[in-house]
């Protein structure tokens, strides 16, 4: 990419953020539009400008989003959202802190050598592949060989390695704080009073799973065990369930639609509507629900009596009774009896409740050998497609744009956002698949699940867009001398002199992702489209214009692995190319502000974890930074620099670091510490409400003159009582 391109990629990506923020100001001020841009505060009950003006000021935004204190997240988004704003202002710390030292010092250094100038054959010390000659002269390729000025870039990554170091441990005592503080809150909170129980053995003879789990935890807490809810086999009543709520919909559509036109709808009852005996759709759906009613009742009582598995979830009369049990052998053998802290209602994984433990360690190294797998061959696409994007391949592939590419307006544009949408359209199909994979581990729990997605998906980030992308170009060409030569420093070496190559793609690819990426964030056009158009044309009922409307969560499984991608190529270039970081600051301060308006006022948390997230996160930045430092080990040994060596304390600094990290602090994320769980109520909790909060869905009554029936959620179990929890 030449210079001029480069800079109307630039230009282009922040004059269409600032378009994209002008339409946010108007748009949010319509009053047809509140759902869209206030739907955390519309749930809440609370009036979508309350606290706000709503002043023409295209940057109001920004205040309001300054001045909120880090309570007010907690309040309005949860424990897990302030996490995540930890992480960012961390990160822009650590940049923001190493662009101080390292563009004032760095950028004249580089500038005032001629290696560029000296040696412009040699590709290997460009930033650019000799066509960005005005950023080269003010990165590290610029440096001559074995040149002294080699040690001010040895002492910046001394200085980003400490920076790091030192907030990291910061954050990581502020995440423990936070997240003791919640834990220590005087609302009742039903996950504090449960623990998950998996690998039960089977009953004895003459004793029901129920009545087995119950003696067995009786015994062990006589005064603080209060009863068990045995986990069953839930499919066909489930499938029965999904069937009923869905006729519930059709019927309130059909309900709809008669009270506005004054006509009663009909439909087939073929496949998807469209065969089928035509009939009357509201005493089409009746019957269905009566039928669906009756068969729900019959499943349940059949499931709550005879598919009873090996898993539970046991409740106690108090907190510290549950964080003691949870973290306790209670069995002599360690695959009987497991035990953990339950996870909150809403985020268990039922299926996957009675997979025993030998089985979940086994389906985990096959997961983890698939996802191995599809990470070194997915590196044959991405590099495919890093290929054919550019436009001389292009022109090959396709030679009827010739004409069109030709245009130098046309051109221009193409070559400066083509290869960088391909492969964010790319990645974006990745996703769904490593969630997937990720609960057939036998996870129990929703954001457990999104936690191994997320590290699933930062590796799959690293290795092929990052490292695949930087090698694509001459993997190829060396291929033949790492296989006669296959030794770690070769292909240290290879990724130390490729990684210059590529500076200016990534320079590209983090102003895309900050500009486009955040303008469409705030903005929120697509949403508010796709939602005008399904409340026009769609929706029938106010609980399908809430369906359209209902904005989700952050998306942690996506956005965590993104931001670390972010983390990684500003790291990795900090040194080579410094300007990087004023790229990186930039990302992460606007990510900071945006972000921190759309959990004020945008998502609503589908799930808290008291901030489990942050351990995972902070193992990622690591292993971020150490691979900025094996790089740098590389490419200083490419400049034959003589005292490289002095880079491998640092490595070996960053795993000590990691380890005492992980031994001082991780304990406290992975249990809940008994000094927390001790604290005082602000009243008795109720145990019934705390034990129905954890009943299916599907297994709630339907009819209001239930009568009691021994089964799987107790001894006697009076159906009346149960709410749709």
């Amino acid at each position: 990419m030449e210079f001029g391109s480069f800079l109307v990629s630039l230009g282009t990506s922040a004059a269409i953020f600032v378009v994209l923020m002008l339409l946010f100001t108007w748009l949010s001020r319509k009053p047809g539009n509140v759902t869209i841009y206030y739907p955390n505060r519309i749930i809440k009950g609370l009036e979508p400008w309350e606290g706000t003006s709503l002043t023409r000021n295209p940057l109001a935004w920004m205040r309001e989003a300054f001045t909120s204190s880090e309570q007010d997240i907690v309040d309005v988004s949860g424990v897990d959202t302030a996490v995540h704003f930890v992480f960012l202002s961390t990160v822009l710390g650590i940049f923001a802190c190493s662009g101080l030292f390292l563009l004032p010092t760095l950028l004249p250094i580089a500038a005032t050598d001629n290696n560029l100038k000296t040696r412009s054959k040699n590709a290997t010390d460009t930033t650019s592949k000799g066509t960005f000659s005005q950023i080269d002269n003010l990165s590290m390729a610029n440096i001559t060989k074995k040149s002294p000025r080699l040690w001010a870039f040895l002492g910046a990554v001394y200085w980003i390695s400490f920076v790091t170091y030192f907030f990291l441990w910061k954050a990581y005592k502020h995440v423990s704080t936070l997240r003791a503080q919640a834990l220590m809150s005087t609302d009742v909170k039903p996950e504090q009073f449960a623990i998950l129980v998996r690998d039960m053995p089977h009953p004895p003879d003459g004793q029901t799973q129920k009545e087995f789990i119950d003696s067995y935890f009786r015994e062990i807490y006589p005064q603080t065990f209060y009863r068990s809810l045995v986990v069953t086999e839930n499919s066909k009543v489930n499938k029965i369930w999904k069937d009923l709520e869905g006729y519930k919909k059709k019927l309130a559509r059909a309900e709809a639609i008669n009270e506005a036109t004054n006509n009663r709808p009909t439909n087939k009852t073929g496949m998807c509507g469209l065969v089928g005996k035509q009939v009357d759709s509201i005493e089409y759906y009746t019957e269905l629900i009566n039928e669906s009613v009756a068969k729900l009742e019959t499943e349940q009582k059949a499931v709550l009596a005879e598919k009873q598995q090996t898993a539970a979830i046991v409740f106690f009369n108090n907190r510290i009774t549950a964080a003691s049990a949870a973290q306790s052998l209670h069995c002599q053998m360690v695959d009987k009896w497991t035990v953990m802290e339950a996870p909150e209602p809403r985020q268990l994984i039922w299926k996957n409740l009675n997979i025993k433990l030998f089985g979940r360690i086994i389906r985990q190294y096959f997961i983890y050998f698939f996802v191995a797998v599809t990470i070194l061959f997915y590196m044959i696409p991405i590099a495919f497609v890093s290929a054919i994007t550019t436009l001389k391949n292009l022109q090959k592939i396709i030679p009827f744009i010739k004409p069109i590419v030709e245009l130098t307006s046309v051109r221009t544009v193409l070559e400066s956002f083509l290869p960088q949408i391909a492969l964010l359209v790319f990645l974006a199909m990745l996703p769904k698949l490593l969630l997937f994979l990720s609960k057939a581990e036998g996870i129990p729990s929703q954001s457990h699940a999104i936690r191994a997605a997320s590290g699933k998906y930062f590796y799959f980030s690293v290795f092929n867009v990052f490292i695949g992308v930087t090698l694509a170009g001459t993997l190829f060409n060396t291929v033949k001398d790492i296989a006669k030569n296959p030794k770690l420093d070769m292909v240290i070496n290879l990724l130390a002199t490729s990684l210059p190559k590529s500076a200016t793609f990534f320079l590209t690819y983090v102003a895309l992702k900050f500009f486009i990426g955040y303008g469409l964030e705030l903005s929120r056009i697509i949403p508010l489209i796709i939602f005008h158009l399904k409340k026009k044309f769609m929706c029938k009922t106010e609980a399908e214009v809430k369906e359209a409307w209902y904005p989700g969560d952050l998306s942690y499984a996506t956005r965590v692995p993104g931001d670390l991608l972010i983390l990684t190529i500003t790291f990795c270039y900090s040194v080579i190319a410094p300007l990087i970081l004023v790229f990186g600051v930039t990302y992460f301060g606007l990510g900071w502000l945006v972000l921190r308006n759309q959990a004020l006022k945008v998502y609503v948390p589908s799930y808290e974890s008291y901030g489990r997230m942050w351990p995972h996160i902070h193992q990622r930045i690591l292993a971020a930074l150490f691979l900025f430092q094996v790089v740098m080990f590389g490419y200083l040994g490419a400049k034959t620099f003589f005292y490289t060596a002095l880079v491998i304390p640092l490595i070996i600094t960053s795993l000590i670091f990691g380890y005492v990290c992980r031994q001082k602090f991780y304990g406290g994320f992975e249990h809940t510490a008994l000094e927390v769980a001790c604290r005082e109520l602000k009243q008795s909790p109720d145990l019934e409400e705390i034990f129905r909060a954890y009943i299916p869905h599907s297994l709630s009554t339907h009819k209001p003159d239930e009568h009691e029936f021994k089964g799987a959620m107790s001894r006697y179990q009076d159906f009346n009582a149960i709410s749709a929890a």
